[in-house]
């Protein structure tokens, strides 16, 4: 339920297609939406695909149905499935369970993806055998299966729908990481806001009193105080100033610091010596799509951070960027509504912007009035050029939009992907 264009679904399907499993492929999306997904599964003759609808006869009469994030709470196909009492999965935690070797889980609203691939980073250093997983771009979960072997151990980015999973599962990985707590996804969650921290909770919830709970500074107090009797495991708080002073990152701002704390705890946790720690985390050059360099044109230094789909994201680049409050950052932002306060976003954005070029959507539509020197665009291209026609030597344009990249592009990487293209061709 669900095949989507990010590779991770048509994984899933390749897989199961291959271990010789009978599929129904059904996406709300149409074929031709799905063709590059579509294509890559075009020769296995056990797969029906059913797109641009759900049919409730087909969550019946199934051993299994396999969804994927977003699928909402209240969707009729998966209650129907439920009545039926077929058990319905998502790819990460029937990964845990299939594999039965140890996980390293990392959620949080923002800091999770930079803080996966830290600890995924140290693994390597220290020569673990180890696999990437979860929410990560192009990774199919099931497709890992045939690769782990009694030795290795997943590390894997898990969201707040794949959280979901753990907890109908009841699964929690043997090191969970809860990196920060902001409210996000709202809408989705709009009929139960706080649902979306207690799909998260799920990561840690099922540990056990063998496991360890590495929480950010951020958000400590508030999970203690809220799930304070149903944490069991170990439990390790960690801030920006965990992180020994001498220690020299290559990746931008207080805030990747603060990450690889995060990272730092849940490798020593797992028994990895403080020296690689120190070495994998120094050489740690960044994720892409997140404050990601690029290149530096007639002076002005062009950053790549899609992935910032919050204020609080946003605002974590503006001061990474420009940490002494000297106004060179030409911020190209702006996108589809999730409905999160903006407040504060705006407050910085008049702190460290020198000007602000807007991505036409509903979100935008919101701030508009109060960014009144702001332009909106209707393409990336024009906002790029826009931005660049004002950046001067010693200045930085980023594109870091607050929001979500529905209506303008498919997704956030293809956001990104866009604007790298666009950039390439500048000179």
């Amino acid at each position: 339920m669900g095949l989507g264009l990010l590779g991770r679904g048509v994984g899933d399907a390749r897989y199961l297609a291959e271990c010789g499993a009978e599929l129904i492929v059904t996406d709300l999306k149409t074929r031709e939406q799905l063709e590059s997904s579509v294509t890559q599964l075009a020769s296995f003759s056990n797969i029906t695909f059913v797109l641009g609808e759900h049919r409730l006869e087909d969550f019946r009469d199934r051993d299994m149905i396999l969804k994927a994030a977003g699928v909402p709470l209240n969707s009729p196909y998966i209650a129907e499935a439920e009545a039926q009492g077929i058990p319905v999965r998502m790819s990460a935690d029937l990964l845990m369970e299939l594999t039965g070797v140890p996980a390293i889980g990392v959620t949080g609203t923002r800091g999770k993806s930079t803080t996966t691939h830290m600890i995924y980073a140290g693994l390597r250093t220290a020569g673990k055998p180890v696999l990437l997983g979860g929410n990560v771009r192009g990774v199919s979960n099931l497709a890992l299966i045939p690769e782990v072997t009694p030795e290795h151990t997943l590390v894997l980015e898990l969201d707040s729908w794949q959280c979901q999973g753990l907890g109908e599962a009841s699964i929690s990985p043997h090191i969970s990481v809860f990196t920060t707590f902001f409210q996000d996804h709202q809408n989705y969650y709009a009929e139960n806001p706080d649902a979306y921290l207690l799909d998260k909770a799920n990561i840690f919830l099922s540990q056990s009193p063998e496991d360890t709970l590495v929480i950010g500074k951020q958000c400590a107090t508030m999970l203690i105080d809220t799930f304070g009797e149903h944490i069991v495991s170990h439990v390790v708080v960690a801030s920006a100033d965990t992180l020994p002073t001498d220690w020299n990152l290559r990746v931008l701002g207080e805030h990747n610091r603060y990450n690889a704390a995060l990272a730092y705890k849940a490798l020593r946790a797992y028994g990895i010596e403080e020296s690689v720690c120190r070495e994998a985390l120094e050489a740690f050059a960044g994720v892409d799509g997140r404050l990601q360099e690029l290149q530096t044109i007639r002076g002005v230094r062009i950053v790549n951070d899609t992935t910032a789909t919050t204020p609080e994201a946003t605002i974590a680049a503006l001061k990474a960027l420009d940490p002494e409050g000297n106004k060179n950052v030409v911020l190209i932002m702006g996108g589809a509504d999730k409905q999160l306060p903006m407040e504060a976003l705006l407050s910085e954005v008049a702190l460290h912007t020198k000007q602000v070029c807007l991505l036409a959507g509903t979100g935008t539509d919101r701030i508009k009035d109060s960014l009144s020197s702001a332009s909106i665009y209707g393409s990336l291209a024009e906002a790029v050029a826009a931005g660049m026609a004002v950046a001067e030597g010693g200045d930085v344009l980023v594109l870091s939009p607050a929001f979500a990249s529905f209506g303008m592009f498919k997704n956030e990487y293809d956001r990104g992907d866009q604007f790298n293209a666009i950039v390439a061709g500048l000179s």
